[in-house]
Parts: C-alpha cells; sequence; structure tokens
C-alpha cells in the first residue's frame, strides 16, 4: 500500500469526488480521501491522502486555506457563483474605495449564511438537492473567520481578490455578502485554491502529471511523508525495549524513549520506533511521567 500525501492541481470540472477516483485507478488503491471539497468549477490545491496518511484528512481539512478568486459586482444569481441562475442585475456605480471598504468590513470574525447551492445537510438532507428540488429552507449562521483579505485588482464590474480564511468558509457566499453590503449585488466568477496549510498551488501536480509519473515508477519523487505535517515537534524513538509496547500502541514512559529533553514536556512529540519509523504523535503526562498516544500512525508488518 502506498502511504503519503500528494499535492494535487484540481483542475475545473472534476469533483474533489473524481479525483479520488482517478487516483484510485491510477495508482490502483482503494484507500485514498481527500482535504476538503472544492466545487467542479473551482481549480487549485487539493491535498490527496494514501494509505495510513489518511488519518490525517480530518487535520488538513481544519486548516486555514488561501484562494484567489474573482467577485463579479452587479449580478446575483441561485447559487451565488456564475454557475446558477440570474436572480437580479443592476448596474455597478460603487468606487473603488468603497468596494475596498466594505470588503474589509468582513476581516475577522462574522457569521456567514451557508448557500442552499451546498453539501451541508439540514434533517439529513443535502441542502443542494433541496434547491435543485426547488425548496429553500433557513440555515443557521455560521461563525467564520476571513484571517486576510488583499485586493489585487479592481476593473470593474470585476474585482480579483487574495482571501485567507477558516474551515466552511464559503468564498462565493463572502462574494454575495460585499455585495449586499455595496448594494450592488455581486457573485463569484472564478475560484482557485492557492494554499491548505502548507502545500501550495506552485508545488502542486495534475492528474495527468501523476499518471505520468506512476507509470514511470516515480511516485516516491512527489509523495509526502505524513511525518512532514508535523515537524514543528521535537523528534524521539523508542528503545528496542519499548518496541512491542508502541507497536500495540500503549503509553511509553519517557526512560524508554532516546533524545527526550525535560523542557519538551508542555508539548507533543514526534514519535518514531527503534528502526526510524513514523509512529505517531503523542504528548507528554506528567503525573505518570510518561507519554500517551494522540494519533497513531505506525502499522504492525
Amino acid at each position: 500500500m502506498i502511504n503519503g500525501i500528494i499535492n494535487v492541481q484540481k483542475e475545473a470540472g472534476y469533483t474533489s469526488h473524481d479525483v479520488v477516483a482517478k487516483l484510485r485507478g491510477i495508482l490502483r488503491q482503494k484507500k485514498i480521501g481527500h482535504t476538503g471539497t472544492l466545487d467542479p468549477a473551482a481549480t487549485g490545491v487539493l491535498p490527496v491522502c494514501l494509505g495510513k496518511a489518511t488519518k490525517v484528512c480530518d487535520l488538513l481539512t481544519d486548516q486555514d486555506k488561501t484562494y484567489r478568486c474573482v467577485m463579479l459586482l452587479g449580478l446575483e444569481t441561485d447559487t451565488q457563483d456564475t454557475t446558477g441562475q440570474i436572480l437580479k442585475q443592476q448596474k455597478v456605480t460603487v468606487t473603488e474605495q468603497e468596494i475596498r471598504d466594505a470588503a474589509m468590513e468582513f476581516v475577522g470574525e462574522y457569521d456567514q449564511i451557508p448557500p442552499m447551492y451546498s453539501a451541508l445537510k439540514v434533517n439529513g438532507r443535502k441542502l443542494y438537492e433541496l434547491a435543485r428540488a426547488g425548496k429553500e429552507v433557513e440555515r443557521k449562521p455560521r461563525p467564520v473567520r476571513i484571517a486576510e483579505l488583499h485586493i489585487e485588482k479592481i476593473k470593474l464590474p470585476r474585482v480579483i481578490m487574495e482571501v485567507t480564511c477558516s474551515k466552511g468558509t464559503y468564498i462565493r457566499t463572502l462574494c454575495h455578502d460585499i455585495g449586499r453590503k455595496l448594494g450592488c449585488g455581486a457573485c463569484m466568477e472564478q475560484l482557485t485554491r492557492t494554499r491548505v496549510a502548507g502545500f501550495k498551488l506552485e508545488d502542486s501536480l495534475t492528474i495527468d502529471r501523476i499518471e505520468t509519473l506512476a507509470k514511470e515508477d516515480r511516485l516516491s519523487e512527489i509523495l509526502i511523508p505524513v511525518d512532514a505535517l508535523f515537524l514543528k515537534y521535537p523528534a524521539v524513538f523508542v528503545t528496542e525495549e519499548w518496541q512491542k509496547a508502541l507497536e500495540n500502541g500503549n503509553r511509553i514512559p519517557v526512560p524508554g524513549m532516546r533524545e527526550w529533553k525535560k523542557e519538551w514536556e508542555p508539548e507533543p512529540v514526534r514519535i518514531y520506533d527503534c528502526l526510524g519509523r513514523f509512529a505517531g504523535i503523542y504528548q507528554y503526562q506528567p503525573s505518570a511521567g510518561d507519554v500517551k498516544p494522540v494519533k497513531i500512525f505506525l502499522e504492525k508488518d
């Protein structure tokens, strides 16, 4: 089984599930998961986890993400992007300064109402299924965080901006909300995800390129090991005496680890087995003088 993460560059026309399905065929492996849905029309970074790396899918999904989008002023649609049915269209008379001022009001935390055309569920039904059936239901606002918003270019009626935001933020809804704030309406015309945690667009690979590398038996060149996500934590190695306990997912006492330093005690640590294989993330327990597993990745031979 292949274990690790591939930084995929999703192309327009594919769903995130399409990407996973294609990779399953290319790599001949079922255990694959993606780390955050992108709409079919959107492009950009989609980290895909293989094998035991699927255990970090949730962790990556929870990370902040950066997008580059084109906001089209003067147009509102039922999907909040240009793929939907036009609901309202009007002339754009706002100034560049008014656009910048309105956009900046959304920096920080704000309550965002999810769009009807989304995969969120209400009473067990996905919102987009209800929307396609012509039904609209009340959606509760959800707190999201816009960490940064930078307007790169304004050429009315289009505004190009870069947004760094929290998990669960809909950029098309942000465009819609800015349009409402300006009084002229807006929707999203184009979206590219340029970053997910440490995964960047300039390092991503298309499905075709990944397929070529797989055929050439060169996947190791692009496969990112799981422990690369945790390099901010110090590394320790279990002694041979405690190898079996590690393999069984047990707690490990401080004397059972090589290279332990007392100043690391408040932090999680990366633990490797006696052969140097990444085992998982463990947290120090002062009362017991040992570390307990937080996330285990080591698999028995």
